[in-house]
């Protein structure tokens, strides 16, 4: 019943009201009169759900439910619907075109899924007139239509809660938008990032690297609702008028419908600046003593730098063509103007290319020399640039990581490009001496 609730609520929506006799001016209306009123027989919620274990759940969800007491049925309805077995799923995703649906299920099996899952859900009712309540069921009637379920999905500016944040916004006319935009937070893109993916180390560390200087931009409570939980926040503390000039709160109550049995959800991001500082360091410094054996004449030291060199640098290359496309070819935003291009620079893979040719034949010993400074000195640049108030990209972590690696890398090919291997050395001149006895 993928969609049957959905369909189920058009149909409904579409059969024609019953008249009822309208009472007379001077006479009260009766509770059944009261009832006709469109959207008086509707309660809608704010309904929030914490974060789950999987990569997709690290920043909750939400979905806004509808109560029809006239049709007796309890409905809930999100936009973060999405199939990995979707046709061109990976390049759309790759490419920043991945396409979500809007979908909707009963409340029961909708509780069901999050209680097997561990993850908490609360729900807030809004308080709407019963206009806002019948705008908002028709909305989503018109949303459930094949030609407008689906939508381009982007992280941080359209996705499950900013769609149910702009529902809310759109009934009570712009009234939830002008409350919280003015409200500025200390927060931005990337510290809720790393903040919702600590316990997944890797994906963290890549969308570290990833996201450009945008994502470091403070945000608003309203650009913060990208966050289920975050949305749930704000609307907590928003007034609304009222058509007589009243205020009141938007919220009217709120409820936990289940308690998940997993640590609160984490705070703040963890300082890894110390972490892959001493990871940069390592690298470095193995990168270093093989270099160092390298020049005493020991051959597998030499070919090990050369192997583990050549590998870093291609790895900071390859990473560094895709944070170009990114950039320039995608639909990703947020890949612009990234700073991490100075330490992940696409001329790393050249001097990948090179330098077997340079360490282990002595060929191409001058384009390795070159690109070892070039590569080393825009790393360098990177840090430097941070003193200028342009250059406000947080990626001192990334840094961190990389810097070092990169200077060890261009000291051990300076060392060990300026000579030729020290065994091919002692072989050649060996070879004359034999000459000239056979010669005697």
């Amino acid at each position: 019943m993928r969609f049957g609730v959905v369909f189920a609520l058009c149909v409904a929506s579409a059969l024609p009201a019953q008249t009822r006799p309208t009472a007379p001016a001077s006479v009260a209306p009766s509770p059944t009169a009261q009832a006709a009123v469109r959207g008086s027989d509707l309660t809608i919620y704010l309904m929030t759900m914490g974060s789950g274990d999987q990569v997709w759940e690290r920043f909750g969800h939400n979905a806004i439910r509808v109560v029809d007491a006239t049709r007796g049925t309890d409905s809930v309805f999100n936009w973060g619907t999405f199939d990995f077995r979707q046709p061109h799923f990976l390049q759309r995703f790759m490419t920043g075109n991945t396409l979500y649906w809007m979908q909707g299920d009963g409340i029961a099996e909708t509780l069901a899924t999050y209680r097997y899952l561990n993850r908490s859900v609360w729900v807030q009712e809004l308080d709407l007139t019963p206009a806002e309540r019948a705008a908002v069921r028709d909305f989503i009637v018109w949303n459930a239509q094949p030609d407008n379920r689906y939508y381009r999905y982007d992280y941080y500016l359209d996705n499950c809660s900013t769609r149910v944040r702009d529902v809310i916004d759109r009934v009570v006319g712009g009234q939830l938008k002008a409350a919280i935009s003015p409200r500025l937070t200390n927060t931005t893109y990337r510290f809720h990032t790393q903040r919702a993916l600590q316990f997944d180390e890797p994906v963290a560390l890549g969308t570290n690297i990833g996201l450009g200087e945008v994502a470091d931009r403070r945000i608003s409570a309203w650009e913060e609702s990208f966050l289920p939980a975050r949305l749930q926040d704000h609307v907590r503390s928003v007034q609304i008028r009222a058509s007589d000039g009243s205020m009141h709160p938007l919220v009217k109550r709120e409820q936990q419908l289940f308690r998940a049995n997993r640590p609160p959800e984490p705070t703040a991001p963890p300082s890894e600046m110390m972490r892959n500082l001493l990871i940069g360091v390592a690298i470095a410094a193995c990168l270093a003593l093989l270099a160092r054996a390298a020049q005493t004449g020991r051959r597998a030291a030499r070919i090990a730098f050369a192997t583990l060199a050549t590998f870093w640098t291609a790895l900071e290359g390859i990473l560094g063509i895709i944070l170009i496309v990114g950039w320039t070819a995608t639909r990703h935003v947020f890949m612009a103007r990234n700073e991490n291009l100075l330490q992940f620079d696409p001329l790393a893979l050249a001097l990948a290319l090179v330098l077997p040719f340079a360490l282990a034949r002595s060929r191409a010993v001058d384009a390795a020399r070159s690109l070892s400074i070039v590569v080393a000195a825009i790393a360098l640049l990177g840090l430097v640039l941070k003193v200028l108030p342009w250059f406000d990209q947080v990626n001192g972590e990334v840094i961190a990581l990389t810097l070092p690696a990169h200077l060890a890398v261009a000291w051990g090919v300076l060392s060990l490009a300026v000579a030729p291997d020290p065994a091919s050395t002692r072989a050649a001149a060996m070879k004359p001496a034999v000459v000239s006895r056979s010669a005697a």
